[in-house]
């Protein structure tokens, strides 16, 4: 079977972490998740352009170097925009993987509730966004288009057996 590679759409709160964390486990695909690779690379994360594109342009190396070697990845960040899932697509194909994009459904209203509060732990790191911070996020997604291999998942509905049946694992 060839090697994929899961990149997931959605805002914050959809359901991706949860999400990535199932295809993992029941596909034994590595898991690379961006919020804990950055407090590994930043222990006072500032959430800059400079340390995004960082934090991006090694976790991209990571991913390719992964799928050279054969391993399925699912990549648990945001790729909403079109650009950064196309050019993930593409060192997908340079290592015959295929690319499956996941696109997280969940109401706004749901999603927000998950993810906007005062102070939470997320990820195990103590996290704050705000209600312009979510609104920016969301105001930024890129829907899927129809060149994407897109499965949509509803967010309020993730328990492991459904994902499972979704995505065929």
């Amino acid at each position: 079977m060839r090697p994929r590679l899961y990149l997931l759409i959605g805002a914050p709160g959809a359901g991706k972490t949860t999400t990535a964390q199932i295809i993992a486990k029941r596909s034994g695909a590595v898991h690379i998740w961006a919020d804990v690779e950055r407090h590994k690379l930043f222990p006072h994360p500032s959430h800059t352009e400079e340390e995004s594109n960082m934090l991006y342009e090694k976790l991209n190396k990571d991913t390719e170097q992964l799928l050279a070697a054969g391993a399925s990845v699912v990549f648990d960040t945001n790729f909403n925009f079109y650009r950064d899932r196309q050019l993930l697509t593409r060192i997908a194909r340079q290592h015959q993987a295929d690319t499956v994009v996941i696109w997280l459904t969940t109401p706004e209203d749901i999603a927000r509730s998950r993810a906007v509060g005062t102070h939470h732990t997320r990820n195990g790191y103590s996290m704050h966004m705000t209600d312009a911070q979510f609104e920016a996020i969301v105001a930024k997604l890129e829907p899927p288009r129809s060149d994407e291999n897109i499965i949509k998942l509803d967010g309020t509905n993730l328990d492991e057996a459904n994902v499972v049946a979704q995505l065929h694992l």
